[in-house]
């Protein structure tokens, strides 16, 4: 891991998280500690910096896959990752449904409006070839009561989970995996933002290219201007004004 804006972001390739989770979930003794997983952009680094709370959230995560260039740039060049590489959200899900298609291993999706979450199921099948998305579940747009957390925990449960699989947006997605990953004994919970409503069509992505000049930011703000151009004018400054301190911080402190 090397520490981002204070944010523990892992450095290794994906291959690498892959073949970590494959071999937790298929390892016969390996115990159920609900693992938590994050795709975490400048968005969430940025928030992270004065939001305490999720702050000590992003903490608790077993990995926190660096979701954007920007934040890979910073490993790479200036923290010495040199293995570091970006692994979206979108990709990180469709990397795990194909590397798992002819395992045992089990996945519930949670998260989209309603619908989405079904409609995946059917991309799993349809597109990666991974018939085993045992479950499906749509969280209503308020916090969740005692009860609805229970009946949430039962089902997931009841499917034998290996993996669930969080699709709602930063900061409530990586809040939501953290309490449910309290209350579920599986082998991982995954938040993967935006990969619910790519991978079924809802959303529009960013052409390749696009993905590979760090600017999928500007492109996603083209399509959803009303939405995310609050966040984006401040987001990038901040993330660039907060690297800056940081990058002074580490070269007084050699």
């Amino acid at each position: 891991m090397v520490r981002i804006l204070g944010v523990p972001v892992y450095d290794q390739p994906l291959a690498r998280a892959l073949d970590e989770i494959v071999a937790t979930c298929t390892a016969g003794a390996s115990p159920r500690t609900s693992r938590l997983i994050s795709a975490t952009g400048a968005h969430g680094l940025v928030h992270a910096q004065h939001d305490p709370a999720f702050a000590r959230a992003l903490e608790q995560f077993a990995i926190n896959l660096p979701d954007g260039l920007p934040g890979v740039w910073i490993g790479k060049y200036f923290k010495r990752a040199r293995s570091m590489e970006r692994v979206r959200g979108p990709d990180f899900f469709r990397a795990v449904m194909q590397r798992t298609t002819s395992t045992p291993i089990q996945h519930f999706l949670c998260g989209g409006k309603p619908g989405v979450a079904n409609a995946l199921r059917a991309a799993c099948r349809d597109r990666f070839g991974n018939t085993r998305v045992v479950g499906t579940y749509t969280p209503p747009f308020r916090a969740l009561t005692d009860a609805e957390w229970d009946e949430l925990a039962r089902q997931i449960y009841a499917c034998a989970t290996d993996i669930v699989w969080i699709g709602l947006s930063t900061p409530k997605q990586e809040l939501f995996a953290v309490e449910l990953a309290r209350r579920v004994r599986v082998h991982y919970v995954a938040t993967v933002g935006a990969a619910f409503d790519f991978h079924t069509g809802t959303a529009r992505e960013a052409p390749v290219f696009v993905q590979k000049s760090g600017l999928e930011w500007f492109y996603r703000l083209l399509q959803d201007p009303k939405r995310l151009t609050r966040r984006y004018a401040e987001v990038v400054p901040l993330f660039l004004y907060y690297n800056l301190l940081d990058l002074v911080r580490d070269e007084r402190q050699r």
